[in-house]
């Protein structure tokens, strides 16, 4: 079993209607992996999410931390120049945030950070301050079911 300190929030660095299947084809055909996703869950516009992966396995999301991370994405995270932006519709947040509370129940040690937030990484990803967003987060009620 895999000792879990991080539960890491992404963004796909894509417009938000690009397609799962073609973030998939590019790690597969420009990263070169294989049979390993960059994330255990991806979150679409519509709010759907999609694991792809196991949570006993390790996924492609944080260079030199895999083994310690659980990895959450939402489709989106740049605008139409390709510059960071915060692109998550209400539906991806509300289904992140309750993803987000049933891992931290799963791994109560694991501590729920961005992409950014780890030292040597030079990116702007998840394209949001993922613990200012955790503290002012207020649910839904109509779409928390």
């Amino acid at each position: 079993m895999r000792n879990i300190k991080f539960i890491v929030i992404h963004c796909t660095a894509t417009q938000p209607n690009v397609k799962l299947e073609n973030i998939q084809k590019y790690w597969k055909e420009v990263r070169g992996w294989k049979d390993v996703p960059g994330y255990h869950y991806v979150f679409k516009t519509n709010g759907e999410f999609v694991k792809l992966l196991d949570e006993n396995k390790n996924s492609n999301g944080v260079y030199q931390h895999n083994s310690e991370c659980i990895n959450l994405s939402y489709i989106g995270g740049i605008d139409a120049k390709g510059n960071p932006k915060d692109t998550r519709t209400r539906l991806q947040e509300t289904t992140m945030f309750n993803k987000i509370v049933e891992l931290t129940e799963k791994y109560p040690q694991a501590k729920v950070v961005g992409h950014r937030d780890f030292a040597g990484v030079k990116k702007a990803c998840p394209s949001f301050d993922v613990k200012t967003w955790l503290a002012n987060y207020t649910p839904d009620l109509d779409l928390a079911a």
